[in-house]
């Protein structure tokens, strides 16, 4: 489970989201559930969801590099 201070920071940083997008977002769409569910998908897919994507590649990334450099320290030895 995440803990009570991380949760907190995405809630902050989802409403500060939240608030930019709004601007973004048509007003029409904002009159109904139905706008609003396919505004916040569109907005997931077409901005926050490949920042995030980019993010946890670039950490994989940078985790398999440091296991290969291990383990060609290790296999040199």
């Amino acid at each position: 489970m995440m803990d009570v201070a991380k949760a907190a920071q995405i809630k902050a940083h989802a409403l500060a989201l939240a608030e930019l997008l709004y601007d973004e977002t048509d007003s029409e769409q904002v009159k109904t559930l139905a706008g609003i569910e396919v505004a916040v998908r569109d907005h997931l897919l077409t901005y926050v969801g490949p920042e995030i994507g980019n993010f946890l590649s670039a950490q994989a990334a940078a985790r398999a590099e440091v296991e290969n450099a291990i383990f060609r320290a290790l296999s040199d030895g």
